[in-house]
C-alpha cells in the first residue's frame, strides 16, 4: 500500500480532511524546527529531574554517614551492572560489591561537643578530634538507635529466598531449645521472628543457619541461610557501624558452625571493643544501668572466646581484667535471672582454666617437673571449690530440665581432664619407672575424668538428649574423652595407670551408637564424630570382643530432645551382633576430619615419646 504523511494546515486541528474522510490515523510530518524544540524541551525536564535525583541521593548518604555521591564516580560500568536487581537470585552476589571501592575521606557533619577538661583517652581519639575524619573510629552511639526501616524489606525472607513459614518454624525451635543451651536465653532478647528481622539481618541469618543444622531434612534451608550469613559476616568486616544484636550473632555462630568458631569468636570480640563493651561493667558499677546488657553480653563474649582458645590451644583474646575477676559483683545487681547465673557459672571454671594455661604455658612437648606436678593440686582443689559453689545454685530449666545443674558436673570433669592430663604431656617412655606416686594420682584422675564424661553422657538422660543441641565445645570434649582414653590405654600401660580396656571400648563403642543415632541434619558434627571414632577404635584396639565385655547396644536411638517440637520416626537400632565392625557404617558418612578437633594445649598424648604399637591388653 502507498504511504501517504499528512501535512497539517492550522485550520485542520489534528486531523487532515482526508484523513478524517476515509478514518484513517493521521500521520503528521513535523519539520526538524518542532521536532528540535521537543527535544530541547524533553532534556530540560530530565535536567531537573537529575538535579532532584542528585539532591535527594546525597541527603541520603549524608544522613546515613556514607561516603559522598561523588566517590562512587569510580566504579565502572560493569562493577554498577554486576549489582543490578535481576530476580530473586540477584542478591547473590556479594553485598559487598555495593560499597564504594575508594577510601571516604569524608569529615563528621557537626563538630561534637568538646571536654577541656579531660585529657584524651587514647591516641586515635587525639588524632580523630584533630582530622575529624570519620574512617578513624567507629560510631558506637548507632548500636542505640532504632534500626533503619528497609531491614525488614531487605532481608533474604522478603527476598523469597527462604520462606516466612519455615523461618518463623526455625525461629521457634531455636527460641525454645537451642536458645536455653545457651544459658537461658543470653543471646536473644527478642521473642518473635519479626522482632528480630527488624533488628538484624545478621542475628536473622545466624539463628536460622545454626538451627537448620540440627534439624533432619533442613539441608537446603542450611545452604541457603549458611550463604547468607556468610555473606553478611564478609560484609560486617569493613562496616563501621555495629550493634549489640550483630555480635550476639556472631557469637551463635561461632558456638556451633565449627568450621568458623574461631573466626567468628574473634570478630565477635573486636566489633564488641570498638563499641567499648569492655567499659560496660565499670560504667553499669557506677551505677549507669543502661549499660547492663552491654555488660552482660561482655561476660557472654568471654565464655565464647575462652571455648575456642582453650579448645584450640590458643590464647584467649579477652583477659583477665577487674570486669572478670570481679564478676561475681555484677551478679549483685537487680534484674539478675538463672540465665546470668549459668553464664557466670561458666566465666568462673574458664578462669580457671586460663590460669592453668598461664602456668604450664602452651608447649605441648614441655613436659612438667614435679614441682609443677604439685601445682596440679592446687588447681583441682579450685575446681572442686567451683562445683561446689555453682552446682546448688542452677534450678532446672523448662526447656531442658536439669541439664544446667548437671551441665556443671559434666563442665567439672571438663576441666579435670584438661588439667591432670597434663601430667602425662611430654612424658617420656624412660620415665616410667621413675614415675613419681602424685604424678601417677594425676595421670589416673584424668582418666577417671575422661571415663565420668562418657558415662554421664550415655547414662544421664538429660547430657544424653542435649548432644543434639549443646554448642561444639561439649562435643569436642566428648570427642576428646574418647580419644584420650584410647591413647592412655595404648600408649601408658608401662605406666601401670588405671586403664581399663574392656570398659574403655565398651564406653568408647556406646558412644558411637549414641552420637550415629542422634536424630540432625547432615552436616551436624555428631555423625562425623561416630565415624572417626569408629575409625580411631578399630587402629587402637586389637584384642579379641567375645565374652570380654558388656555388650549391651542402645536398644532406641535418641532422637532430637522433645522440645524442638519434631516428631520422632526412628525405629532404633542394635549394633552388629559380631561386635568386630559396626553395621551402621556403610560409607556413606564423609571421612572423620581432625582438624573440627584440634586438641591443641590439651592434647597431651600427641607428643608422648614413644610407640607401643596396636597391641593386646
Amino acid at each position: 500500500s502507498k504511504k501517504i504523511k499528512c501535512d497539517l494546515e492550522p485550520s485542520e486541528g489534528s486531523v487532515c480532511t482526508r484523513c478524517a474522510r476515509k478514518s484513517l490515523r493521521c500521520v503528521v510530518n513535523k519539520n526538524l524546527q518542532t521536532l528540535l524544540e521537543e527535544g530541547t524541551e524533553w532534556q530540560s525536564s530530565m535536567e531537573q529531574s537529575s538535579k532532584c535525583l542528585k539532591l535527594a541521593v546525597s541527603r541520603i548518604l549524608s544522613t546515613l554517614e556514607l561516603p559522598p555521591l561523588e566517590s562512587f564516580m569510580g566504579i565502572s560500568a560493569d562493577s554498577r551492572a554486576s549489582v543490578s536487581f535481576s530476580g530473586p537470585d540477584a542478591d547473590a552476589t556479594p553485598r559487598s560489591q555495593n560499597a564504594a571501592l575508594t577510601m571516604a575521606m569524608t569529615r563528621e557533619n557537626s563538630r561534637e561537643p568538646e571536654s577541656n577538661d579531660s585529657l584524651p583517652s587514647a591516641p586515635m581519639g587525639t588524632l580523630f578530634e584533630v582530622t575529624k575524619l570519620r574512617n578513624l573510629r567507629s560510631n558506637p552511639q548507632r548500636r542505640t538507635q532504632n534500626p533503619r526501616p528497609s531491614v525488614l524489606q531487605n532481608d533474604f525472607i522478603s527476598k523469597g529466598r527462604i520462606a516466612e513459614a519455615d523461618a518463623d518454624e526455625l525461629f521457634g525451635i531455636f527460641n525454645r531449645s537451642l536458645n536455653h543451651y545457651l544459658w537461658g536465653g543470653v543471646a536473644l532478647v527478642h521473642d518473635s521472628l519479626r522482632s528480630v528481622r527488624e533488628s538484624s539481618s545478621l542475628l536473622l541469618a545466624a539463628i536460622l543457619t545454626v538451627t537448620a543444622l540440627h534439624i533432619p531434612g533442613k539441608e537446603e534451608s542450611f545452604d541457603l541461610c549458611y550463604a547468607e550469613f556468610t555473606s553478611l559476616v564478609s560484609e560486617s568486616m569493613l562496616d563501621r557501624y555495629h550493634s549489640l544484636d550483630g555480635i550476639r550473632a556472631l557469637c551463635i555462630g561461632a558456638f556451633w558452625l565449627s568450621d568458623l568458631s574461631w573466626k567468628l569468636s574473634g570478630h565477635a570480640v573486636r566489633i564488641a571493643t570498638e563499641l567499648n563493651l569492655h567499659q560496660s561493667y565499670a560504667r553499669v558499677m557506677r551505677g549507669s544501668l543502661e549499660h547492663f546488657e552491654a555488660s552482660r553480653l561482655w561476660y557472654f563474649l568471654y565464655v565464647c572466646d575462652h571455648h575456642f582458645s582453650i579448645a584450640y590451644g590458643r590464647p584467649p583474646v579477652i583477659h583477665e581484667d577487674a570486669a572478670i575477676t570481679n564478676h561475681d559483683q555484677f551478679l549483685q545487681l537487680p534484674g539478675i535471672s538463672q540465665a546470668d547465673l549459668r553464664l557466670h557459672s561458666q566465666v568462673a571454671v574458664f578462669i580457671i582454666l586460663t590460669r592453668v594455661y598461664n602456668f604450664f604455658g602452651p608447649d605441648v612437648e614441655h613436659s612438667l617437673s614435679e614441682s609443677d606436678v604439685v601445682h596440679l593440686q592446687q588447681f583441682n582443689k579450685d575446681l572442686d571449690s567451683w562445683r561446689i559453689a555453682w552446682e546448688p545454685q542452677l534450678a532446672p530449666n523448662t526447656f531442658i530440665a536439669t541439664y544446667p545443674s548437671k551441665g556443671v558436673a559434666l563442665h567439672h570433669n571438663f576441666a579435670k581432664l584438661q588439667l591432670n592430663s597434663l601430667s602425662l604431656r611430654g612424658i617420656s617412655e624412660a620415665a616410667a619407672s621413675s614415675m613419681t606416686a602424685e604424678r601417677r594420682d594425676s595421670a589416673n584422675t584424668a582418666i577417671s575424668a575422661a571415663i565420668m564424661i562418657l558415662t554421664m553422657v550415655l547414662d544421664e538422660a538429660d547430657i544424653r538428649n542435649s548432644v543434639v543441641g549443646v554448642p561444639i565445645y561439649l562435643h569436642t570434649m566428648i570427642t576428646y574423652s574418647a580419644i584420650f582414653l584410647l591413647k592412655a590405654q595404648q600408649k601408658c600401660s608401662h605406666f601401670q595407670l588405671a586403664t581399663d580396656s574392656i570398659l574403655i571400648r565398651n564406653l568408647v563403642t556406646r558412644t558411637i551408637e549414641l552420637l550415629n543415632g542422634a536424630k540432625a541434619g547432615k552436616r551436624h558434627l555428631s555423625c562425623h564424630i561416630a565415624s572417626g571414632l569408629k575409625e580411631t577404635l578399630e587402629r587402637f584396639t586389637a584384642f579379641p570382643v567375645s565374652g570380654q565385655q558388656d555388650t549391651r547396644s542402645v536398644q532406641a536411638s535418641y532422637p532430637v530432645p522433645s522440645h524442638f517440637g519434631l516428631p520422632s520416626t526412628h525405629s532404633g537400632y542394635d549394633m552388629n551382633p559380631q561386635h568386630d565392625t559396626f553395621g551402621l557404617y556403610d560409607g556413606s558418612f564423609p571421612p572423620y576430619d581432625e582438624q573440627s578437633f584440634p586438641f591443641g594445649f590439651f592434647d597431651v598424648l600427641s607428643t608422648v615419646h614413644f610407640d607401643f604399637g596396636l597391641h593386646n591388653q
